[in-house]
């Protein structure tokens, strides 16, 4: 089912424009600020969207936004100023790119959009009008001619993306070197012999055409007895069965991609894979399960989490948990890369695990994020926060990670029964971290003493329905901030502004862009 990518801005012409970059997916969908000079400048467009959630910590923020204030967002002077169509559903999260030389046409201020049906666009960010309606380039990834085209969802025995599965996760950019990666999903028939693969494109952002090598074949391999293992006390990465949703990660020079299944379709495990970012050659492989099964990742499109020192956070859904036998489901994992190798350096997997597992009430249907130190506490001033199906949040040290106890909870810095769920990556602005649950209200927590206040202090007057949303936060610094979330499900499913007036108030819901509508 093709979708409509649609741009929304502030529309006064005599001040600079902001566009807020909007796609709608069936699972998750996020709103990205960037902000312009007028129309027809391009040589200062003032923040970048690179990655999944604005910034390896993943917290939402963009707090370089001089054009969107608490005035002028509201349905009468923001709204959507032109559209472009594109091939396929869009799961993964847009990103932008600033002064781009696009080749033979110019610089231009770039959104890149990456499809289910496996096509990559290159379009215009201030105009459709002109040469600008067309992209200004698009790639794609399948030749059905030869036999290679996206996966039926058939195929996979699940309804979870349909009808067809392509490029699923959030793409990453690195600026230095004007390279966007991809990661897409494809079946391949050649005689009567079927194969599913999955590759890593690393794509210039000027031309679309593949740089370093690539496409990289992703493929790994792990000692072990779990699902799916050859016989020989080995686990092999499964094309059919594996799935990225996941926003990719890009640290230190190093791609790193994370995957879970399609629905809960085995044999799968949870996988990280690393690639130079350079040569595209594989650099760190992690398995969850690899004496177990499943303990995959989703985290509602959300990407993996990095600190400052270089170690990765996320989190896995059900699946087998034993320490001892290195399995890991239901479980907030910290990665550290070392040479060519990912280590799990530390964990915490919560006291009621196994129950987690029996009722489908996976940990990792949410995403974790890094908060600034400024929240922590003496004994504990490096923290992460997440949550999962049950709703229950999680604030925990990530120096000393708690692992197990299987009495209760009590070895984290914080737990508490907040939202109603979470499928989705929550943002963090002004000491207050921000939720929105599938048929749940905007929650804003104040931070206090390094723990979370556990009464919302904002919280908005409409409830958002399933699966909420992944809120993201537009401010100039600390002042006119202005929380955005992206509604996919009802009637009134659009882009909406949940003003924040004072720190203990989320105002009326102002409903913006609703008449886009996915075709």
């Amino acid at each position: 089912m093709p979708e409509t990518f649609f741009i929304c801005a502030h529309r006064s012409p005599a001040q600079a424009r902001n566009y807020s970059i909007v796609a709608r997916s069936w699972i998750c969908g996020l709103l990205l600020a960037w902000t312009f000079l007028p129309a027809g400048t391009l040589a200062r467009a003032q923040v970048n969207v690179l990655t999944h959630h604005n910034d390896n910590a993943r917290t939402g923020q963009n707090l370089n936004e001089t054009t969107l204030t608490h005035a002028n967002v509201n349905s009468n002077t923001f709204g959507k100023v032109f559209s472009y169509a594109v091939d396929g559903q869009i799961y993964p999260q847009p990103l932008c790119l600033s002064n781009v030389g696009i080749t033979n046409k110019g610089t231009h201020n770039v959104v890149f959009v990456a499809t289910a049906h496996g096509s990559v666009y290159a379009f215009d960010a201030d105009t459709n009008a002109g040469t600008n309606a067309a992209p200004l380039w698009q790639v794609s990834f399948i030749n059905p001619a030869a036999g290679r085209t996206t996966v039926p969802n058939a195929d996979v025995a699940s309804g979870n993306v349909a009808p067809e599965i392509g490029i699923t996760g959030t793409p990453v950019i690195d600026p230095s070197t004007g390279t966007l990666y991809v990661e897409m999903k494809t079946k391949e028939v050649v005689g009567v012999t079927t194969n599913y693969f999955h590759r890593l494109h690393a794509l210039d952002v000027g031309s679309g055409n593949e740089k370093f090598g690539g496409p990289k074949l992703i493929t790994a391999i792990v000692n072990g007895n779990g699902d799916g293992n050859d016989g020989l006390n080995h686990v092999t990465f499964n094309g059919l069965r594996q799935m990225n949703r996941p926003g990719l990660l890009l640290l230190n020079g190093v791609v790193y991609i994370t995957y879970g299944s399609h629905g809960d379709n085995g044999p799968y495990h949870g996988w990280v894979l690393g690639y130079n970012a350079l040569t595209l050659q594989q650099q760190g492989v992690f398995n969850t399960t690899p004496n177990g099964g499943l303990g995959g990742f989703w985290n509602g499109g959300g990407g993996p989490a990095a600190d400052a020192a270089g170690n990765i956070y996320c989190i896995t859904g059900n699946g087998t948990f034993n320490a001892a036998t290195t399995n890991y489901g239901d479980s907030f994992l910290k990665l550290t890369p070392n040479s060519n190798n990912l280590n799990l350096t530390d964990y915490f997997t919560p006291f009621n695990q196994q129950a987690l597992a029996n009722a489908d009430a996976d940990l990792g249907s949410g995403a974790t994020i890094v908060l600034p130190d400024s929240v922590g506490s003496a004994a504990h001033p490096h923290l992460i926060v997440g949550a999962g199906k049950e709703g229950k949040v999680y604030l925990i040290d990530r120096d000393n990670m708690g692992q197990f106890n299987a009495a209760n909870d009590s070895q984290v810095v914080q737990s508490f029964a907040g939202i109603a769920n979470s499928f989705a990556t929550p943002a963090y602005f002004n000491n207050t971290l921000y939720y929105v649950g599938g048929g749940d209200t905007v929650k804003g927590f104040h931070f206090s003493g390094g723990q979370l206040v556990t009464t919302p202090v904002s919280q908005s007057t409409t409830a958002i329905g399933w699966p909420g949303a992944t809120p993201s936060i537009s401010a100039n610094g600390n002042n006119n901030a202005i929380v955005w979330i992206l509604q996919t499900a009802g009637a009134d499913g659009g882009a909406h502004a949940m003003m924040r007036l004072t720190p203990a108030t989320l105002a009326v819901t102002i409903d913006m862009c609703a008449e886009a509508t996915i075709g």
